[in-house]
Parts: structure tokens; C-alpha cells; sequence
């Protein structure tokens, strides 16, 4: 914002000093200042994905340590009895080894959360980093990468994938979706979904019904490209459209529309002892 104050305090100046701008003139400051604009909307997009990314990271902890914190009680809890066991001269020796024995199972399962969800976060770490390394600053405008719960999603504007209404892929989309694939094929135990999304602009064409078949083609595109081209295992991938109706903001702004009209890479890891440790009960994680 004070960029752009700047840059018109500059031209009140031309203007209050010469008394009148060339049209050369003023349609390059015009053309800088819409640069400008289409820089901060950019920037405040991306803040805003960042935020979100941060609200889910912040959820998901704020669960682990609940669920550490309940343990934790139940520990205390049952550290009393014992205490209490101890003390009470009828307590027989059965009960007291049973007691020690749901304490030490406790325990052993809050350690296990603990580690579980170092990993999992160590995981997430370590996959964005992965996926965001190899691409540019410029490609990044056009790529939002994001990991929740061990599951990498990957968005492509459709700018970049591909041409207005088409679902052909640009030169410059085989550059990123090279890079995307090599990721991919390091991690060869994943799964790969791949979703098309549209705005909710109706679309007619020969080949094109609605934006029901826009977005499956596309998503078919890009699992094709990235067989053929990139030498991912077909067997991993699935290609899915999604019309208009898994909206990520509203479509009554054009910056609205531009979001929402992506195809999402879904990199889905097998099931890790987290999600089957959150499950279980204290006592079944002793076997």
C-alpha cells in the first residue's frame, strides 16, 4: 500500500510541477500501478493459504496434546489407587501387580503418542520441503503445496496447466508437472489422486457437456502427462473431476474463480501407526 501512495504522490508531483503528464507517461505509471495491484492480491492469496495450513497444524496438535493430557490423567489417576492399594492392609497382591501393570500399559501409550506425532510432523516437514525445493519462485505463484495429517496436496492454477476452457497441457505445465513427478516416483508406496476443479461459468462444446466433463478431462490430462510424459506408474494414479462444487472461495470475484479453477495432485501415504495407535484403547496398546 505505501508503494502504491508512493508512486501516485510521484505523479502529483509531475503533475503539480509541469502542470500535465504525457500520455506515455501516465499510461506506464497506469501499467506499473496494475502491476502493482495484481502483486498484493498474489501476496494476500497466499497469506491467506498460509493461514489456513497454520489454523489446521495448530488444530491437529492442540488434539495430540488433549489426548496426552488425558493419559496423563488417567496415569495419575491411577498411580492414587495404588498409593491407596499400599496403604490398606486387606489390598491383596493380585490386584496390586494388575494396577501396576495398567500404569506401566499407560505410559507406554503416552510415549507412543509422543513419538507418533513427532513423526508425523517430522513427515510433513520433510515432504514439503521436498515438493517446494525444486520449484522456482516464479512456478510457486502457480503452485500451492500443502500437508495435512501425512496427505501432500498439491494445487495447479489452471493458468499454468492450461489454455482457457481446454484441458491440454501447456509446455510450461509439463516443466513443473517433471519436477511434481519426480517427487512422486521417489515416494513409490504412495497413491496419486488426481482432482479437476472448475469456477461455475456454464461451458458448452462439441467435445464438453458441462464443467462436469471439463474437470474430469483435465485431471485426465494431467495423469496421462504425467504416465507418458514423466514415467509415473498408472497402476498408483486415479483422475477424478469435481465440476464446480468443491469451491475453495466464492465465486462472485474474479480472484474467486481463479482459485477455484485448479487440479489438485493428492499424494496419500499408507495408513501410519499413528492413525492406528489414536484408535486403540490404553490397554490394547500393551500387546
Amino acid at each position: 500500500m505505501k508503494l502504491y501512495q508512493a508512486l501516485w504522490a510521484s505523479c502529483a508531483v509531475v503533475i503539480a510541477t509541469s502542470g500535465c503528464v504525457s500520455q506515455k507517461k501516465y499510461r506506464e505509471l497506469q501499467t506499473q500501478y496494475s502491476k502493482l495491484q495484481s502483486s498484493n492480491a498474489d501476496l494476500t492469496n497466499r497469506n491467506l493459504s498460509c493461514q489456513n495450513d497454520l489454523t489446521a497444524s495448530r488444530t491437529r496438535v492442540q488434539s495430540l496434546e488433549e489426548q496426552i493430557a488425558t493419559e496423563k490423567s488417567n496415569v495419575s489417576a491411577l498411580q492414587n489407587a495404588l498409593d491407596k492399594c499400599l496403604t490398606s492392609s486387606n489390598q491383596g497382591n493380585v490386584n496390586i501387580a494388575k494396577l501396576v501393570d495398567e500404569i506401566n500399559a499407560s505410559n507406554k501409550y503416552i510415549q507412543q503418542l509422543i513419538a507418533a506425532k513427532n513423526r508425523s510432523d517430522s513427515l510433513n516437514l520433510i515432504l514439503t520441503n521436498n515438493l517446494t525445493r525444486s520449484l522456482s519462485r516464479e512456478e510457486l505463484k502457480d503452485v500451492n503445496v500443502q500437508v495435512l495429517k501425512g496427505v501432500v496436496y498439491i494445487s495447479l492454477s489452471d493458468n499454468m496447466l492450461y489454455k482457457s476452457g481446454s484441458y491440454e497441457i501447456s509446455d510450461q505445465a509439463n516443466s513443473v508437472l517433471a519436477k511434481i513427478a519426480k517427487i512422486i516416483k521417489d515416494y513409490n508406496d504412495y497413491d496419486v489422486l488426481v482432482e479437476g476443479n472448475t469456477d461455475d461459468v456454464p461451458i458448452s462444446r462439441p467435445n464438453i457437456r458441462n464443467n462436469w466433463d471439463l474437470s474430469a478431462l483435465r485431471a485426465s490430462s494431467v495423469v496421462q502427462a504425467l504416465q507418458n510424459n514423466h514415467g509415473v506408474d498408472p497402476k498408483r494414479m486415479t483422475a477424478g473431476g469435481r465440476g464446480e462444487y468443491n469451491t475453495v472461495a466464492g465465486n462472485d470475484t474474479e480472484a474467486g474463480k481463479a482459485r477455484n479453477r485448479r487440479t489438485e495432485i493428492i499424494v496419500t501415504p499408507k495408513l501410519d501407526q499413528f492413525m492406528e495407535l489414536i484408535e486403540k484403547k490404553p490397554e490394547d496398546a500393551q500387546e
